[in-house]
């Protein structure tokens, strides 16, 4: 598990830094967000994500995307993956702002969120990413045991019917509510 979350975030990482500020409005494959509302979700969330994988109750902060938004993202990732490299952080509940969740599914929540939203970053920017086929793996399996729960909370959209011999991760952008073809326009 330890290296897991590093190497869905290098990718991710690379993609935040490949992003220029006059993208910062463009639309992205996450319905209504666009880059800039989608990295203040990434601010926001983080260290509630963070505090979880420590077993403790934290909530969203207010971030809004200033000029230090890649310092401030690089380093909650950093807090992120550390949290979530321990073998603890993935055994028992773990708080989710409140309710304790199963600490295994919190930890695939975070490894989608770190997935799927550099996805949806590098499309919206025009970059190419790619993740290692077990974090993929790992990030479908977990998004597809809470899709449902997932659309219900408004966290997915409705899911996107892909090939069946699609991959691995077009299924996990599909059952995520997102078309592996979405091009900016």
């Amino acid at each position: 598990m330890n290296a897991l979350m590093e190497r869905a975030a290098t990718p991710t990482l690379a993609v935040l830094r490949g992003i220029a500020t006059e993208q910062l409005d463009a639309p992205t494959p996450c319905r209504d967000f666009t880059v800039r509302a989608l990295i203040s979700h990434l601010l926001q969330w983080g260290p509630m994500l963070v505090a979880a994988g420590h077993k403790q109750i934290g909530g969203p902060a207010s971030e809004e995307v200033g000029d230090g938004w890649l310092l401030s993202l690089e380093a909650q990732t950093a807090d992120l993956v550390a949290a979530w490299s321990r073998p603890e952080a993935w055994q028992g509940s773990s708080p989710m702002g409140g309710p304790s969740m199963p600490a295994p599914t919190v930890g695939g929540l975070v490894l989608g969120e770190l997935v799927v939203h550099g996805w949806d970053l590098a499309r919206a920017t025009g970059q190419s990413v790619s993740w290692p086929d077990d974090v993929v793996t790992r990030a479908y399996a977990a998004a597809e045991k809470t899709a449902e729960q997932g659309r219900a909370m408004g966290m997915y959209g409705p899911a996107i019917a892909v090939p069946t011999r699609a991959s691995t991760m077009d299924r996990l952008l599909g059952v995520t509510g997102r078309d592996p073809q979405w091009t900016i326009s």
